[in-house]
């Protein structure tokens, strides 16, 4: 089935664009420019991009039940009041870590907020993988990870899937939605050993699923999304972004959820060589056409 690919915001994150988070009560999405501590809502409608401006690492952006957001602020989960740009934080993790931050986070089906941390000196073994209950307490679920990255959960709730960068692996976990509880870790998709790379071995990043079970993964350094078949590994499309190889991450969209919205990274490549290379890197991009759609996302019930 052939998609289609629009540039929806041309480098809009001047570092690294991430965390995005198809809002559905308010038809907008969120999504962060991670290392400058911007966070953005894009309205497709009005094609208007609001953002607030922190002070810190932003990993990731998602909303509140009870009004509001909550960010991976450095080391801490924070709750943000857009209107009036208030921050409070929530809790804090990885103590004494002053090297570290959160990246990637994302809510489970019951509406717990799971993110993990990672080096800011890319050092191994650095990071966790937490958990911020309703209840807020919060909960250290994986330990010594490299970069704690992508999130996902089966469409049945029995299966949470988790990305470590670096050694390039999905992992996936069985998962009670009673408890929060994982266990019975085991790979689910090994990027070293997918053929379709053909020796150019990109890294994954963010995450998501569709309503078909079938995990979607940004390939960092591959230039696309990748779809796997949960069950089996094997890759069964490839998306691919132009001019933009940092692929960080996808959420679904629209009123259907069936646009993939996917961001980019442009750490380091300066205004005059976007211009002689017409770059898109740190672009927001929409894929449409795909012939399936997503789950919506869930929001923190704490």
């Amino acid at each position: 089935m052939s998609y289609k690919v629009e540039t929806v915001l041309k480098n809009v994150a001047t570092k690294c664009g991430e965390g995005p988070h198809w809002e559905d009560s308010t038809q907008t999405l969120l999504f962060v420019d991670l290392d400058n501590g911007k966070i953005f809502r894009y309205n497709p409608v009005t094609g208007t991009n609001d953002m607030i401006q922190l002070n810190g690492y932003v990993g990731f952006v998602v909303p509140r039940s009870k009004g509001g957001l909550v960010v991976g602020l450095d080391r801490t989960f924070s709750a943000l009041d857009w209107n009036t740009k208030t921050v409070t934080k929530l809790a804090e993790v990885d103590p004494g870590k002053s090297n570290n931050r959160m990246n990637d986070g994302k809510c489970d089906p019951k509406g717990r907020l799971w993110a993990g941390t990672m080096s800011k000196s890319l050092e191994d073994d650095q990071g966790n993988l937490y958990c911020l209950d309703t209840d807020g307490s919060v909960t250290k679920k994986v330990e010594r990870t490299c970069i704690s990255n992508g999130l996902a959960w089966s469409v049945d709730n029995t299966t949470m899937y988790f990305v470590d960068t670096t050694p390039r692996k999905v992992y996936a976990y069985n998962y009670d939605i009673n408890t929060g509880n994982i266990s019975n870790k085991r790979v689910a998709v090994d990027f070293n050993k997918v053929p379709e790379f053909k020796g150019h071995v990109p890294s994954p990043d963010g995450m998501t699923v569709d309503t078909d079970d079938n995990i979607w993964v940004a390939c960092l350094g591959g230039g696309c999304m990748a779809k796997f078949d949960s069950r089996t590994g094997a890759a069964l499309q490839r998306v691919s972004l132009p001019n933009a190889t940092q692929i960080t991450s996808a959420a679904w969209g629209g009123r259907n959820l069936d646009e993939l919205y996917v961001t980019s990274l442009r750490k380091e490549i300066p205004d005059s060589e976007l211009l002689t290379t017409n770059s898109l890197a740190g672009s927001l991009f929409r894929v449409t056409g795909l012939g399936v759609k997503g789950l919506p996302a869930y929001v923190y019930q704490g």
